[in-house]
């Protein structure tokens, strides 16, 4: 996940759909505000979709080499599938630690399967998709191999062009859907949903001949189809993505591998769908960041980024990459925001070995800064920070009676008895100056900073000329 393009792992974290990215813009929609992005494995997926009467293929689960053994034997299939369960794609292209090559293996004889797992389970599997390290293989998903015919597309999805959910499917599925949008988009086939009325017939088996099933399997499609719907409704999923919803030659219309994105936003409803969350495969930062209800991903930089809001987030990180620095990470603070969170936030920012210097970018709208402002001392004090720190607060700064004074919507922060890292400073510095308005920063809007901070006991003003402005410097008093 760290080798994904920044702007569309953040997308990701504000679950936008994949799909979303490539298709036109009435599909280009797919948003949920939410506090966690929920991941399942594909056979707790499928578990869901057999409880709605979608066809998948026969499997069992195993979390050993013994078990593996006995499902592949009660499968009694001619061939037999194995699958690596971790949350995350390219399976089939990964290596095992153990020195085994694949997530995913075929096999014809079931003793094989005992074996295979044994070199599966307890070990690490590295994809294009995963930490260097790999990810640890805790189950392995045996079940039965069956051969397609034909492979198609099929999703339903929430379209804020439409004000609710469309279903979109391609005759040509097994591959990126993206790539047929690009090359072949008059392949790609659109539903409007209207939620009162659910699913048509008539609509169902239009998508079904539009796919391309023929004869009875074309009413067998439909019927898979409604049923996705429904499951789509039950869970309150925000996408169900099959691909492929495939064609077997004993005429079976079967779901051989499908995505669910839910809304987090409906966890109180779904409290058995979120029980199945294992977030013991996430980045631990990222874990302990939701607990907070912030949103936070760790990136390669040395910069580190607390900011209000995904959109000022992203414009922040493409801020400092403008200015030749490399964000840390991105985190969105949200609206609401307690002190608590501030405090919370910044213990996850100074954790990160590579962090170099922390940049707090706030534009107080919703967000009292007061708040920021406190939180920011209280960490600053017990966290004993070591790394220069850069702030800007606009907007809402009103603190009901800690201060009346307005303060200037631009300053810095810096602990000039830390040890300096010239790099990351000079990023930090041009920033600075690109934030600061036209007129420098008056001498005694800065000394009632500092009282509003309550830093003034701990430090000593020092204020530099750069040009027609002034930056701010705080030296500790020792």
């Amino acid at each position: 996940n760290r080798n994904l393009n920044l702007s569309l792992r953040i997308l990701l974290t504000e679950n936008l759909s994949i799909l979303s990215l490539s298709l036109s813009p009435s599909l280009q929609c797919a948003r949920v505000s939410s506090r966690r992005w929920l991941n399942l494995q594909e056979y707790q997926s499928k578990k869901l979709m057999q409880e709605s009467g979608v066809t998948v293929q026969r499997f069992y689960v195993a979390d050993n080499a013994p078990d593996a053994l006995q499902a592949a034997k009660r499968l009694g299939a001619k061939e037999i599938v194995l699958k690596a369960q971790i949350l995350a794609g390219g399976r089939g292209k990964g290596v095992f630690d153990s020195g085994l090559k694949g997530g995913v293996h075929l096999t014809k004889d079931p003793s094989a399967v005992g074996e295979l797992a044994n070199r599966m389970l307890g070990y690490s599997l590295t994809t294009k998709q995963t930490p260097k390290e790999g990810v640890k293989v805790k189950t392995v998903m045996v079940a039965e191999a069956l051969d397609i015919t034909r492979e198609t597309y099929f999703a339903i999805l929430m379209d804020r062009a439409c004000n609710g959910p469309v279903m979109v499917g391609s005759p040509q599925g097994g591959m990126d859907i993206e790539e047929v949008a690009d090359k072949t988009p008059e392949l790609i086939f659109k539903e409007v949903i209207d939620i009162f009325e659910g699913v048509r017939d008539d609509q169902a088996l239009r998508m079904a001949a539009n796919l391309g099933f023929k004869g009875p399997l074309e009413r067998q499609a439909a019927d898979q189809i409604k049923r996705l719907y429904d499951l789509f409704l039950k869970v309150d999923a925000t996408q169900v993505e099959v691909n492929p919803l495939g064609e077997t030659p004993e005429g079976q219309v079967v779901c051989f591998d499908a995505k669910i994105n839910f809304d987090d936003n409906a966890e109180f409803r779904q409290k058995a769908v979120f029980a199945l969350d294992d977030m013991s495969e996430s980045d631990p930062t990222e874990t302990e960041a939701a607990k907070w209800d912030l949103k936070y991903i760790g990136l390669d930089g040395n910069i580190a980024c607390f900011v209000n809001g995904a959109g000022l987030a992203m414009a922040t990180c493409d801020i400092i990459d403008l200015h030749g620095g490399k964000p840390a990470n991105f985190l969105d603070l949200g609206g609401g925001v307690k002190e608590k969170q501030v405090y919370e936030a910044f213990k996850l920012l100074t954790a990160d070995p590579k962090v170099e210097a922390i940049l707090v970018n706030i534009f107080g709208g919703i967000v009292n800064c007061a708040i920021i402002a406190n939180g920011i001392t209280k960490a600053c004090r017990e966290l004993e920070l070591k790394v220069p720190l850069v702030v800007r607060l606009e907007g809402g700064y009103s603190t009901g009676g800690a201060t009346t004074t307005t303060l200037h919507p631009t300053y810095t922060l810096f602990d000039c008895s830390t040890h300096y890292h010239p790099r990351a400073l000079s990023v930090l510095d041009s920033i600075f100056l690109s934030l600061l308005f036209t007129s420098p920063p008056l001498l005694c809007h800065m000394h009632h900073f500092l009282h509003f901070l309550h830093l003034s006991t701990f430090y000593e003003l020092c204020v530099i000329s750069h040009g027609s402005h002034s930056i701010l410097f705080l030296n500790s008093v020792q």
